[in-house]
């Protein structure tokens, strides 16, 4: 039974408050069955996925509609298991919060309603343009969002009329599998096309990149980080991606304090920051800052001191040739297990380390993707303007503000340029959860698209006649 937006809003209230989060079951839990649509050679798999695809796409809509519905239908039946299975996986992320994720994807994700026609009748005859589907796409996913990704993907690029082969994550690989199992047998139980979507058991970078340039391969699609967009930019085939983003939040002393501190602490430790459009820094004005921190802290915020920020750089953060990366191992970790690892214990109500620190510093410069927020003071909101430009590193993905005065949110939009801008609400808001709109998990900021849904997956054709079927 589906789940209405009410009973999502108290799930979600529930699970923010630390309560309701389900324990990850056995590896036993999952089916022993053979995976539908899971193949051992990409050879394989782009094969069963063409055949699929000349079934769907001489396909009527309607029956596109009857096979996503059914998608809808099994995922919010599988929205626990999937994101049990999921957090079990690959160690990260929340299982409540990725269950809400599941029934965001199944309730709101645009179906065939998404694709539309433009017409121009005149003395000259008519012509049609519509949006027709590619053929088969190579989608990349990622071990972040590794069954939601699958599920909302699936959705869109079959109401275009595309058949896919996905390529999970290998840290992901048997939760994105189940997933892709699930929506092949949603298409065969209503009488549709085997394999609408396929993948090869063992993922990895060499299966990838034989995909990115196999002659059947029509479109790619990555979600991840910059190396596999660069990767699928670089393929010399139709490509979005989805790529990085270091979303600032940005507060000005106007600003619903109390209610900003509440929305952005939400936002940040939902599904533990693994959103790539999460709050990751905070720019406040000065003038505001002492109470913008201690709503925080009464909002499940542990304040660290210089000597624990010190310790967490050393333990979330690892030297690569000379640069500080992301230790995969804190990554989606909650504050809690954050703070254990270096020595401090704390219970269950704590959802956020806080800390202040110049621009500069490598907790708050870096994309942190774990609940690690921290707080930069500024002067006045143009030079929170500026900093907060600046530590976004030019991704255009997502920004946020908080502000009552409209000059100063139109300001920021136009000069942070991203494909999402949240004011006044939780970064989720942009995904239809506590705003308007539809959700998705590939946001497409690199290459332009933004907030993907069926008519990004399809291409133009124009269709012309001539000096007929004009009866005005």
């Amino acid at each position: 039974m589906a789940i209405n937006e009410q009973e999502i809003q108290e799930i979600v209230r529930n699970v923010l408050k630390g309560m309701g989060t389900a324990t990850a079951p056995a590896a036993s839990k999952a089916p022993e069955k053979k995976l539908l649509g899971i193949f051992e050679t990409a050879d394989e798999a782009i094969a069963a996925a063409k055949r699929a695809q000349k079934e769907i796409q001489p396909m009527p809509l309607e029956f596109r509609e009857k096979i996503i519905a059914n998608i809808r239908k099994k995922t919010l039946e599988n929205a626990k298991l999937l994101s049990e299975l999921a957090v079990e996986e690959t160690g990260m992320g929340n299982v409540g919060h990725k269950i809400i994720k599941h029934q965001l994807v199944a309730e709101k994700t645009p179906g065939t309603e998404d694709l539309s026609t433009i017409a121009w009748s005149g003395d000259r005859g008519l012509t049609l343009t519509e949006m027709g589907p590619w053929g088969v796409i190579g989608a990349v996913c990622p071990s972040t969002n590794p069954t939601a990704t699958v599920i909302c993907n699936s959705i869109g690029m079959l109401a275009a009329g595309n058949a896919v082969v996905f390529m999970p994550h290998p840290s992901a690989k048997n939760c994105s599998n189940l997933a892709i199992d699930m929506v092949n047998r949603a298409s065969i139980e209503v009488g549709g096309p085997e394999n609408i979507v396929t993948a090869v058991a063992e993922p990895t970078m060499d299966v990838s990149n034989y995909i990115f340039k196999h002659k059947d391969i029509d479109m790619l699609c990555a979600t991840g980080g910059p190396g596999v967009v660069t990767a699928v930019l670089s393929s010399g085939k139709r490509a979005m991606g989805a790529g990085a983003g270091n979303p600032p939040v940005l507060v000005d002393e106007t600003a619903n304090i109390p209610k900003a501190a509440e929305d952005i602490i939400n936002g940040c430790t939902f599904d533990n920051n693994l959103p790539c459009i999460a709050e990751k820094e905070v720019v406040v004005v000065d003038t505001v800052a002492d109470e913008l921190i201690y709503h925080m802290e009464q909002n499940g915020c542990y304040h660290a001191s210089p000597e624990e920020v010190q310790k967490l750089v050393d333990t979330v953060l690892d030297d690569k040739n000379g640069k500080k990366v992301i230790s995969r191992k804190c990554v989606g970790r909650s504050a809690k297990v954050l703070l254990g690892k270096i020595g401090v214990t704390v219970g269950d109500e704590v959802r956020c380390i806080i800390f202040e620190g110049e621009k500069t510093h490598p907790l708050i410069w870096t994309e942190l993707m774990m609940p690690i927020l921290g707080i930069v003071r500024v002067k006045n909101v143009d030079e929170g303007i500026a900093v907060a430009v600046e530590l976004e590193h030019g991704n255009r993905h997502s920004a946020h503000m908080h502000s009552t005065n409209i000059n100063n949110l139109t300001r920021f939009g136009k000069a942070i340029d991203t494909a999402i801008f949240v004011k006044n609400a939780p970064s989720y808001a942009a995904l239809g959860f506590g705003g308007e709109g539809y959700p998705t998990f590939t946001i497409c900021s690199r290459t332009g698209e933004g907030l993907t849904s069926a008519k990004s997956f399809t291409k133009a054709r124009r269709c012309v006649m001539g000096d007929a079927l004009c009866i005005r």
